[in-house]
């Protein structure tokens, strides 16, 4: 499966899209939640959090495994999904529409710093 074009990715498997805000909407790949299987719980960081590139932020519990989820780039937390809490299978029902959090960047160029979907696609097969 080919990642959506309009997204930017990690190595650790999370998906970014700049939003017409300035906000940054994340979740995690289908190939995440693939490779998790079905996913029980979420667990997702409080609003005015302020994270740093790479920190962990939020968890996500299969029946398999949990699996951290690293903010792509710095920024204060804005929103969270309380549907997926609610609904934790939504993420593996659809990935790119189950979002987790959304960031206000502290720097907006940030995200053109994360992989394409041609430069994820190779890492994730």
């Amino acid at each position: 499966m080919s990642s959506p074009s309009n997204l930017r990715y990690t190595e650790s498997h999370e998906w970014a899209r700049l939003d017409p805000d300035g906000t940054v909407t994340i979740g995690i790949t289908d190939h995440a939640q693939s490779a998790l299987g079905d996913v029980v719980f979420v667990e997702l960081p409080e609003v005015g959090r302020s994270l740093a590139a790479a920190e962990s932020c939020a968890v996500v519990e299969s029946v398999k495994a949990a699996s951290d989820i690293y903010a792509p780039i710095a920024g204060e937390v804005v929103a969270t999904n309380a549907e997926v809490v609610d609904a934790p299978e939504s993420i593996n029902a659809d990935a790119y529409a189950a979002w987790l959090f959304k960031l206000k960047p502290a720097n907006g160029e940030d995200i053109v710093k994360l992989l394409d979907a041609a430069a994820y696609d190779k890492i994730a097969d």
